[in-house]
């Protein structure tokens, strides 16, 4: 991107594809020599890239195009009954901190936990300290965590990232055994009044991917925008699998 940072291209092969096994993916990983300001932050993530550690990425697969990034606009999204009960439980009973992003044995257990739990493990090997620093604490740009608290015991995490006009939220993991509170949403909740609090426009929800269920809960946010060739579109209503 011109006048920006240069990127160093670290990673580009093709593989199976995380999201829609029967596909094959391309994801180059892209390394900025510096770290991005806010606003340069903001046209990346405008422009489809997502953060993993300090690396960039951004589909660029030879014959599928269903990974869309998706974004929620603080301002028009409006809270519905269902949102409403997830805030007040949520509010009752969990604590909130945020701070530096951290990696402790505790945030290990807890993700490995997540994934077993939630069928999302079978891509790689069970996550250890050094993988969860790479992931989730190494980073090219301003980013921070949330941390969820049930009973004085870590309950969630939410690594957040923080442009000029906006968040993103780069990974959410949660202690599934207290579905009751639907951290997950919850989660998303907080970091659009985040939003609202900084006078930050969007929270990006990083890809969607229609016929992948694990991604199937994002597009139950809307009003959101999708980045569809290249153009943000509003979708006033979610797909007719994501709704049920």
């Amino acid at each position: 991107m011109p006048g920006e940072p240069a990127e160093f291209l670290v990673y580009d092969e093709l593989e199976r594809c995380p999201y829609l096994p029967e596909q094959r993916a391309r994801l180059p990983f892209r390394l900025p020599v510096r770290a991005l300001s806010g606003e340069e932050l903001d046209k990346r993530l405008e422009a489809g890239d997502r953060r993993n550690g300090p690396l960039l990425y951004k589909p660029s697969c030879p014959s599928c195009r269903a990974c869309e990034p998706i974004r929620i606009d603080a301002y028009r999204f409006g809270l519905r009954e269902r949102h409403r009960r997830t805030l007040r439980r949520g509010d009752r009973e969990l604590a909130i901190e945020i701070g530096p992003t951290v990696a402790t044995e505790d945030r290990v257990a807890l993700y490995n936990l997540h994934l077993e739990t939630r069928g999302l493990s079978q891509t790689g090997p069970r996550m250890d300290l050094e993988g969860y620093r790479h992931f989730l604490v190494e980073s090219c740009c301003n980013s921070f965590e949330i941390r969820y608290y049930h009973e004085g015991r870590l309950a969630g995490v939410a690594v957040t990232d923080r442009g000029a006009r906006s968040l993103s939220a780069v990974y959410c993991y949660y202690d599934t055994t207290l579905s009751h509170l639907g951290i997950g949403t919850y989660s998303i909740l907080k970091q659009l009044e985040l939003c609202r609090h900084y006078g930050l426009r969007h929270l990006y929800l990083g890809l969607y991917v229609e016929g992948c269920e694990a991604m199937g809960y994002k597009a139950r946010f809307y009003p959101h925008e999708r980045l569809v060739d290249g153009k943000w579109r509003v979708f006033d209503k979610p797909p007719q699998t994501a709704e049920s």
